[in-house]
């Protein structure tokens, strides 16, 4: 039994280059892949990146406010200046920039953030200005102490929203 060079294995021949195809596949697992982990790092960073303007808020026990619809903000900073979320405006703006944005929906949420060294009256003058122009869910925002134990989660949920 001889062996020769008849055979169907690549030899000198060149008839071993005839079965062969390009593949003409996308190996997608790579790409799935780096979006998965763009995915991750996106889901934890992007909660990092909505601070907003620095303010020293108070800290009580009171529950938290549990809604669904995001609310406005409404912040007095440490210098006494006035912000709609994270642009500022002079006083005299408040209650015209709050119905543009709300387009005059009186029971839109409304959250007053004050720095812990700003003067009560400053704060209590704000919320007074949007209580006047008609807005009936307007609420204080603080900070939970970091010692104190919050209430439990199912006394948080059974709290009702402010009215």
């Amino acid at each position: 039994m001889a062996m020769g060079g008849g055979g169907s294995g690549k030899s000198g021949s060149g008839r071993g280059r005839a079965n062969y195809r390009p593949m003409s596949d996308i190996n997608v697992t790579p790409l799935v892949d780096v979006m998965l982990v763009l995915l991750v790092v996106f889901m934890i960073t992007a909660p990092l990146l909505t601070a907003g303007v620095p303010v020293d808020l108070p800290k009580t026990n009171a529950p938290e406010i549990i809604g669904q619809e995001e609310p406005l903000t409404v912040t007095v900073d440490s210098k006494g200046k006035l912000w709609i979320q994270e642009t500022d405006i002079e006083i005299e703006e408040l209650v015209p920039k709050l119905e543009a944005i709300t387009r005059s929906r009186r029971d839109t949420r409304i959250f007053v953030r004050g720095d812990r060294t700003i003067a009560y009256g400053k704060v209590m003058e704000v919320m007074g200005l949007i209580n006047l122009a008609g807005f009936t869910r307007v609420a204080l925002l603080t900070e939970m102490p970091r010692d104190a134990p919050g209430p439990a989660p199912a006394q948080r949920r059974a709290a009702p929203p402010p009215r």
